[in-house]
């Protein structure tokens, strides 16, 4: 509208006014300019902002937390970060801790990295992506130890059993409502995982028969299962009523002020779902869709 008034004003204004109208549309212009050389500038670089190197996908990671990660990149979150990398056509480097107190801390926080792989729904130590799975705790058992049936903890067949437990998860709210715990072989919640590992403690004491059973977190129970071969059996822990809740969606953690990088990961799970999937499956990962039906090779295009 100011350039068109100019215009058609222009022969009725003096040399000084219309001289003025030139400057004022060539002010007009130049801050039209860079107005849009800002905006196209902000959207180009609004990763350059968020992220320690936009060129590289760097991911906070456990070096020793197996099916997860470790520094040989053998978990399945180190093949979601691979996969990830391809896709943004990025080179993937690590930031190591181990996962206990301070993991968030002394890496995401600290902008060392950028992601985490793997990061409950609900936890407000870091910005939650999308979920790209959804599991459960499990119950772990010998084949042939007639306990393979067993689908929840009440179950009679459980009494007097010498059940493993990670000590202050959820599922020992339920060992203790069941009267199960006076019997039950306690593994340390916050361990140093460079030197120990709970999770493979329990299995240990599972095959040598000093516990009868084990209530792990899904991806693990899955994993030493398929590690296992036949001697294992895995049942997801689905039907427990009156304590906490054992199943969760699991997505990826970011910083409370990268939005523009959560949708990017966001966009990337949602695209490559099936991908992830079979990843996971092929780890042992007993995944659920929203209905608690299990995930399964054949169904791996399916969302949790």
């Amino acid at each position: 509208m100011p350039t068109l008034e100019l215009q058609s004003s222009s022969a009725t204004r003096s040399p000084l006014q219309r001289q003025l109208g030139v400057w004022l549309f060539a002010a007009f212009s130049v801050v039209g300019g860079i107005a849009a050389s800002h905006a196209q500038m902000n959207q180009n670089e609004d990763l350059s902002i968020e992220l320690i190197d936009p060129k590289v996908l760097r991911v906070c990671a456990d070096p020793r937390n197996m099916p997860f990660s470790n520094e040989k990149g053998e978990g399945f979150e180190n093949k979601v970060a691979e996969l990830f990398a391809e896709k943004l056509q990025k080179k993937l480097d690590y930031a190591f801790y181990p996962g206990a107190t301070g993991f968030v801390r002394n890496t995401l926080n600290a902008h060392r990295c950028d992601v985490i792989m793997g990061f409950p729904q609900g936890d407000d130590l870091a910005q939650g992506t999308n979920p790209y799975y959804r599991t459960t705790y499990a119950l772990i058992v010998k084949h042939g130890s007639g306990l393979d049936d067993v689908t929840t903890l009440e179950d009679e067949h459980l009494k007097h059993k010498h059940i493993g437990i990670v000590a202050g998860t959820p599922p020992a709210t339920y060992l203790t409502i069941d009267g199960l715990m006076a019997d039950a072989k306690s593994y340390p919640l916050m361990i140093d995982t460079r030197v120990d590992s709970s999770a493979e403690a329990m299995i240990n004491d599972l095959n040598s028969g000093v516990i009868d059973a084990g209530v792990l977190w899904g991806p693990m129970a899955g994993y030493y299962a398929k590690k296992a071969g036949s001697a294992l059996h895995v049942t997801p822990l689905l039907k427990e009523t009156g304590g906490p809740r054992l199943v969760y969606r699991v997505g990826m953690g970011v910083r409370a002020s990268d939005q523009n990088w959560k949708r990017q990961l966001n966009q990337l799970i949602r695209e490559n779902q099936p991908a992830i999937n079979k990843i996971m499956l092929d780890f042992g990962v007993p995944l659920l869709d929203e209905n608690n039906q299990p995930i399964t090779a054949e169904t791996a295009s399916k969302s949790p």
